[in-house]
């Protein structure tokens, strides 16, 4: 089929039920075609909310594109096996990268030589950056990284994953592990891994405890958004040194002189200017409430008013 002997709009009709793996695999055809997609496509991509690129226990991300109510995978970054087979080859922003398809899934593979791995993604990014406009928020997020932690009992290897640092990309990292007897073991190792990363959008960490407090000048404490999900939780450190936008702290254990202390200098702005939200979950201690509002003079409101309200985006 040749789709420019078509008039405009059956062309536009055409590329609107068009996937967007294919109309990225599409745009490689010619100038003229990408840039008939750019312009045919161009509400279409506006409705584009967020592109993620989404590494599960590996440092191959998928590659996602979320629209208000939906999630298209568009394409997959690999490791290229050892026998070195693909499909066909691209030359994306100057580079040349390889491409496999499968019939396993319904998006192009695109593969990468270790040595090339940060270029090759680099490479894809700038490209869509180009083709969905750079108003896109770009996400790289990774998930379960059982690595950074181990047993009580035994050494497990220490995976430091990989973040790339991208031009319009916000970095997500989550430390999870749900086995009662892992710990946090190797701080020195988890501090460098922060410090050697960029500032985080987001950090979400749930072990039991920690063997050793964080250093209070670590990058976890700028991190934009944290969650905190711990039976011991590294408070009174994240009540003291957090610098971010909001912070989400679910234990079991509080002290209720940090809270108040937390509370009064968040009160009189001596620290957490930028602070908007904080929420605290205990789940089996109970809070002083009455003790803590008492200590930080909080004002009561009739019940029979309306209270003022502040809402703020979720990061």
């Amino acid at each position: 089929m040749i789709l420019s002997k078509y008039p405009y709009l059956v062309q536009n009709e055409i590329l609107r039920n068009m996937k967007c793996s294919d109309l990225f695999l599409l745009s490689f055809v010619s100038k003229n075609m990408k840039k008939l997609i750019k312009s045919s496509q161009r509400n279409r991509f506006r409705r584009i909310s967020s592109i993620l690129y989404d590494c599960w226990e590996s440092d191959q991300p998928y590659v996602s594109i979320f629209y208000e109510r939906s999630r298209c995978t568009m394409m997959r970054i690999v490791k290229q096996e050892e026998n070195g087979k693909y499909d066909f080859r691209l030359n994306l922003c100057g580079k040349r990268i390889d491409f496999r398809l499968s019939d396993q899934c319904n998006y192009p593979v695109a593969m990468f030589h270790p040595r090339d791995k940060e270029s090759v993604i680099k490479s894809i990014h700038n490209y869509f950056l180009d083709f969905f406009g750079n108003s896109v928020e770009f996400y790289w997020r990774s998930e379960n990284m059982n690595y950074l932690l181990r047993p009580c009992t035994w050494e497990s290897p220490f995976f430091i994953p990989f973040l790339p640092q991208l031009q319009n990309l916000s970095l997500c990292v989550s430390i999870c592990c749900i086995i009662p007897s892992w710990i946090f073991a190797d701080m020195n190792k988890l501090e460098k891994f922060f410090s050697a990363s960029p500032v985080l959008k987001s950090v979400f960490m749930k072990v039991r405890k920690t063997t050793e407090p964080f250093n209070p000048e670590s990058k976890l404490y700028q991190a934009e958004s944290v969650v905190i999900d711990q039976d011991w939780l590294t408070a009174p450190d994240i009540l003291r040194y957090f610098k971010g936008r909001q912070a989400f702290l679910f234990s079991n254990n509080y002290e209720a002189s940090d809270l108040i202390q937390f509370l009064d200098r968040w009160k009189s702005g001596e620290a957490f200017q930028k602070l908007e939200y904080l929420q605290i979950d205990v789940v089996f201690e109970y809070i002083p409430k009455n003790q803590i509002l008492n200590a930080i003079g909080a004002k009561y409101i009739d019940a029979t008013k309306t209270p003022p309200t502040h809402s703020v985006p979720k990061v």
